[in-house]
């Protein structure tokens, strides 16, 4: 069997990491199989969904190195919809009901005050004919739900294991609005259906649902795909993620300088039993893909851990991964190697640019040690110049120890910490060094 997965986002509104999350692992899965991965836009409704959404969601999914091998529109099927739609009413599997909103939300707390499970009770197939047409003359339109047979719907989930869902404590759902919209399941079941999904991962927050789609995909005459339902993610403090998305969309995180990679490797190993490591090859990451990795508990992201890896990345990236992404900086090889391990972000090269080949205002702590230091410096600067100054002026005025670098990297640096010292000197050249030594601004 070719495994085909899909990710289908709602064009409603910018991709966060919890999506993110749930397509990661489901590109992992199928590149990891030799197999195809869907991207399924799922904009039924048009009154919400955009094609500016829309495209800013496959930008983010290009950034993060998730390609696909097709994507679908749910608005370009209604065609299918109504077929199935319409096979399900002649089965009698799909029916009409005119309860309203009031009405519905009436019964269920009447059911609840009754200690009984708040679950439709089927009022509507008792409905005759007559009735049917007296509501329909005092304006109203029906809704469609979907007959669930009452019985257990039984899987083997691949990260829960053996699942049941006993469908007589669920309503019979809504496939169909009032106002004739699909809602997500119809479509959904069908468009697995025809596209041949083999497997469904999201989120555990779906295992109800899954024992309803299961049904529909047999009253359908559809096989139903292997279900994986995941952990959800939670804040690092184990409250509610979602509460705080606006800052951890896709786009934002873009934004705000982050790599990819430290995206996708922290969210590829978040929920499962291998640690989280750096990793810019996202087809190793996929051979590293398990199910039985995967655990149960609650996912937590930590904005500090993917921090923490951003820099990590970068640490250990060579120049040529990013030569075109400096731009017009004039970050030549030697000066990123120099500064790349005091960075957590790409645009923090800029500081040391500055530091390196613009002007700064000398910190000067130990005058007669940095005077002694513009005279000791030779005219050629090598790698090797710092350690030839340093035991220089260790000889000539016997500071040593912090006594001596730190006046030193103030003077040449402005700053407390930062590069190594033997790979900035040479960098900064002899000229400037002797005038901040002797703190001009230079």
């Amino acid at each position: 069997m070719t495994v085909t997965v899909r990710f289908a986002p709602s064009p409603t509104g910018k991709i966060h990491v919890g999506n993110v999350r749930a397509a990661l692992w489901n590109w992992l899965l199928a590149r990891k199989q030799g197999g195809g991965f869907v991207l399924r836009i799922d904009d039924t409704d048009q009154g919400r969904s955009t094609k500016a959404y829309e495209e800013a969601i496959k930008a983010d999914l290009a950034w993060l190195g998730l390609d696909y091998d097709e994507t679908v529109n749910q608005s370009d099927r209604f065609d299918r919809y109504d077929a199935a739609r319409d096979r399900l009413i002649t089965e009698g599997l799909l029916y009409p009901c005119y309860e309203t909103a009031d009405e519905l939300d009436r019964k269920r707390k009447l059911q609840r005050a009754r200690s009984l499970p708040p679950v439709y009770d089927r009022a509507a197939l008792s409905l005759s004919e007559a009735e049917r047409q007296a509501f329909e003359a005092e304006g109203r339109r029906p809704h469609w739900r979907f007959k669930l047979s009452h019985a257990p719907a039984v899987w083997t989930d691949l990260i829960r294991g053996e699942t049941s869902v006993d469908t007589a404590s669920v309503s019979d759902p809504v496939l169909i609005r009032e106002d004739g919209m699909y809602l997500y399941t119809l479509p959904s079941c069908v468009d697995d259906i025809d596209l041949g999904i083999t497997h469904v991962m999201r989120g555990e927050d779906h295992v109800t649902n899954t024992g309803v789609q299961i049904e529909i995909f047999k009253a359908l005459g559809g096989e139903p795909p292997a279900f994986a339902h995941h952990s959800l993610l939670v804040g690092a403090d184990g409250g509610n993620l979602s509460k705080r998305l606006g800052s951890l969309s896709i786009e934002a995180m873009r934004d705000d300088g982050l790599e990819p990679a430290a995206i996708t490797s922290l969210l590829a190993k978040l929920g499962t039993a291998d640690p989280v490591e750096p990793a810019r090859d996202l087809a190793a990451l996929a051979q590293s893909f398990d199910f039985d990795r995967i655990g149960r508990a609650p996912a937590r992201f930590d904005t500090s851990e993917l921090e923490a890896l951003n820099a990590k990345l970068l640490h250990e990236m060579p120049f040529g991964d990013v030569e075109q992404r400096l731009g017009d900086m004039g970050v030549s090889e030697a000066i990123w190697n120099a500064a790349r391990g005091n960075i957590t972000r790409i645009s923090d090269v800029a500081h040391w640019m500055t530091v390196i080949t613009g002007e700064i205002d000398p910190v000067i702590e130990d005058k007669a040690l940095t005077d002694e230091a513009a005279n000791l410096i030779e005219n050629e600067l090598n790698e090797e110049s710092w350690t030839v100054l340093t035991n220089a002026l260790k000889e000539k005025t016997g500071a040593k120890g912090r006594k001596l670098f730190m006046p030193l990297r103030l003077a040449l640096t402005g700053e407390a910490r930062g590069p190594e010292m033997a790979a900035l000197f040479p960098l900064i050249g002899a000229e400037k060094a002797r005038a901040r030594f002797r703190g001009e601004r230079a």
